[in-house]
């Protein structure tokens, strides 16, 4: 009788959280796993993360594709290569596409060590990240999450997080962020695990 399959973390992390929580059980049964999300480390991703800012998924897809078509391959050097102008008519804002440049900047001149960023627990890595002029805590929570695998790291400021948690949990009304941190502490080490969950329930459940 062969070796029995080792389960790999992600499939015990949603294992767990789907005991602890009943809410995350239905999501796993009626929609399955999240489909995952990981992206390279590096430049390219927290790009990404600033296109992603404050628009909804379609435009972010949409914008980032015409970006990508000036800077191709994307790379720090290629984005420093295209003006603001033709930034911003690719669809960033004036103030985005400065933070794209500021950010090619800081990856080319040791400013942003993803190597280093790697090897750093949370608080730290947050903090080097958000050390970049448009990478604000969400987006380093987001890049520590999706680039690094980092599964205990959860954005408690996104909205459709919180959004998710009413609707699951019946509230009246949207949590906070910081309710949604304490309420988040019954799911550690997977919070992050626990926040693609309530993204995925966030996409699938139908609104009452």
């Amino acid at each position: 009788m062969g070796a029995r399959p080792k389960i790999d973390e992600r499939s015990r992390g949603f294992k767990e959280l789907a005991r602890r929580d009943p809410g995350f059980a239905e999501t796993l049964k009626r929609y399955g796993v999240p489909e995952s999300r990981r992206r390279p480390q590096g430049f390219e991703t927290l790009l990404r993360a600033i296109v992603a800012q404050q628009v909804s998924v379609a435009a972010a897809k949409s914008i980032y594709a015409r970006v990508e078509a000036l800077a191709e391959p994307v790379s720090p050097e290629a984005v420093l290569r295209v003006r603001v102008e033709e930034l911003r008519g690719a669809g960033l804002s004036r103030m985005k596409a400065e933070y794209a440049q500021d950010l090619a900047r800081a990856s080319l001149d040791g400013r942003l060590d993803f190597r280093r960023i790697a090897r750093q627990d949370e608080a730290a890595a947050v903090a080097a990240l958000t050390s970049v002029r448009g990478i604000g805590r969400w987006s380093a929570e987001i890049y520590l999450l999706f680039a690094e695998g980092r599964h205990d790291v959860i954005p408690v400021g996104d909205l459709a997080l919180q959004v998710a948690l009413q609707r699951m949990r019946g509230l009246r009304r949207r949590p906070t962020a910081k309710r949604l941190e304490r309420v988040a502490e019954d799911w550690r080490p997977w919070r992050g695990l626990a926040a693609e969950l309530l993204w995925h329930y966030y996409k699938h459940a139908p609104v009452l």
